[in-house]
């Protein structure tokens, strides 16, 4: 017990031993002026003209001083300036300096200056313990170009950063940064945001919750909530990346880009947008849908490209291309829709469906009238081919030819022209929907009179020939044209058959991903590496790159 006891008190000596070497003592280097009298101030010597004090690698100057000697503490006035090191330079009217805690206060027309920035308040206080300077009076940072206005701070010496967990402004010539939370780096220029901020980039507005942003290269990526709008756009995400200088932005997974001056809106998991060309490519589920009249356009494919400007709007999507709207579906290999000509083309394999009539072809025009928005013409280039389901019995209506014209009236099919070896096949019904046969023939041309995408009359010209058999006497490997093919059950009947399967499963994979950088967005960000380069202009010139190609 005894050398227990002497362990404890030798342990103890120790400590207080070294606590009191730790513990170093302010010095009065010069003065011009002492005054030992302590009347006035009890407990201080009172130093005046040219005053000079050092306490473990501080200097500190001023006009006059109290040195409290026994608490190992001084007040400075007038034209008080701190110097640590390379590191910081402090000026006031007026300050404080606690020897033992390491601790400075200052204030009246407070003056910051690190290597890289200057700080302006009233009031600081500096520990030197930790490292760190603080201020809850409205402060403005200059910091090269960039100029930092909040009601409070924090400057960490150790890191050169500043934090902000007040409303803070940052701007430049280029951009304005406005949110209540934000950690600035001075030596870089990069601004960490948490919580609802907004950056303004040369008329770009971009809303978010968590992001980064370089003020010097004018990048940003986006993690929380994120939003971008400029020229009545709006571009959403789950991630964005942005270049202001380059006038591009990138976003993955759920992303949503409004147009409401071409009333457009595209749908996708990863989409890029060119500013200055007026561009974008949307993949991964990607959709388009297009408002006209009273009724939408839907365009899908697994890459989709528009360029243009407003009224000059031209759509690529490439491979499995689809397009749906109420009454009227379609898919090809590829799609191309100019909005100056008004014409959409479906190229390779081309397929239409109307109600129960099925037109395909090489190659397929839809042309569109730019003054009422509503479809105009059709021509089907190269076999083209007719099918209708019989609407009473099991048979099809056929008709083909080279070549298709047809007319559309509020946007329906009600008159169509087949030129160049044309064949058909036609059920013939009476008033009481009775068979009365089934009409094969061929002509130079056909002409066909629709009623609600239904044929009504068919008339053939030039040498034409046929004959009108009884459906008993006409076997059903004679009643399909060469060439038949009925794709009745590829058809697109509701919006969200557009997609393919694989397509779908990409919804899955991105709120996976979702929910994990929601995870990552809540965590601190730490200034590190792969968290600066993610999305940076490197990996935007290869998807530049890729872009230029598609045209």
């Amino acid at each position: 017990m005894k050398n227990r006891i002497l362990f404890i008190f030798f342990t103890l000596f120790i400590s207080l031993s070294l606590t009191a070497q730790e513990k170093k003592i302010i010095k009065i280097l010069h003065s011009d002026f002492i005054d030992m009298d302590q009347t006035e101030i009890p407990g201080a010597i009172l130093f005046t003209g040219n005053v000079q004090v050092e306490h473990d690698g501080v200097l500190i100057s001023c006009n006059k001083a109290y040195h409290f000697k026994d608490e190992n503490y001084v007040k400075a006035f007038g034209n008080v300036r701190l110097n640590q090191g390379d590191t910081i330079t402090m000026s006031s009217k007026y300050a404080e300096y606690n020897g033992n805690q390491k601790f400075a206060f200052a204030t009246g027309d407070v003056v910051l200056r690190s290597p890289e920035s200057t700080l302006t308040t009233d009031t600081i206080n500096f520990d030197r313990g930790i490292q760190q300077a603080y201020y809850n009076t409205y402060g403005t940072i200059i910091n090269k170009e960039n100029t930092l206005r909040s009601k409070s701070g924090r400057y960490f010496v150790n890191e050169k950063k500043y934090q902000f967990t007040t409303a803070v402004t940052v701007t430049n010539p280029e951009s304005t940064i406005k949110t209540n939370h934000l950690d600035y780096y001075e030596d870089s220029g990069h601004a960490y945001v948490f919580g609802p901020s907004t950056i303004n980039n040369k008329g770009n507005v971009i809303y978010t919750e968590n992001g980064f942003y370089d003020t010097k290269n004018q990048t940003s990526n986006l993690s929380k909530n994120s939003t971008i709008y400029y020229q009545n756009r709006k571009i959403k995400g789950e991630k964005i990346y942005y270049d202001g200088k380059r006038n591009f932005s990138s976003a993955t997974n759920n992303v949503k880009i409004t147009d409401s001056i071409n009333r457009m809106v595209v749908t996708g998991h990863y989409a890029e947008m060119h500013r200055a060309k007026d561009s974008m490519f949307i993949t991964k589920k990607a959709l388009i849908a297009s408002f006209v009249e009273n009724d939408s356009v839907y365009i899908h494919a697994e890459k989709l490209l528009v360029t243009g400007k407003q009224g000059e709007r031209v759509i690529r999507g490439f491979k499995n291309a689809r397009i749906f709207k109420s009454d009227m579906s379609g898919k090809c290999d590829s799609i191309h829709s100019d909005q100056t000509k008004g014409l959409t083309q479906l190229i390779g394999r081309p397929v239409l469906w109307s109600q129960k009539s099925q037109l395909s072809g090489d190659v397929m025009h839809l042309i569109g009238n730019n003054t009422t928005e509503k479809l105009d013409s059709l021509k089907v280039l190269n076999n083209a081919f007719i099918i209708q389901k019989d609407t009473i019995g099991n048979g099809f209506n056929q008709v083909k030819g080279v070549n298709l014209y047809g007319k559309f009236r509020d946007n329906k099919l009600y008159e169509v022209d087949l030129v160049k070896n044309t064949e058909m096949i036609y059920y013939m019904y009476d008033d009481k929907n009775e068979l009365v046969g089934i009409d094969k023939g061929v002509a130079s041309s056909i002409h066909l009179e629709l009623k609600n995408n239904q044929i009504q009359t068919v008339t053939k010209f030039v040498n034409p020939e046929g004959q009108i058999y009884p459906e008993n006497e006409f076997p059903e490997n004679a009643r399909k044209l060469r060439g038949f093919i009925w794709r009745g059950d590829e058809e697109i009947k509701r919006l969200e058959d557009i997609f393919p399967k694989e397509e779908l499963a990409l919804d899955e994979k991105a709120q996976i991903e979702a929910k994990k950088d929601a995870v990552e967005a809540e965590k601190p960000m730490e200034i590190k590496k792969e968290t600066l380069e993610y999305g940076k202009p490197k990996k935007a010139e290869s998807q530049k790159s890729k872009v230029k190609n598609r045209k």
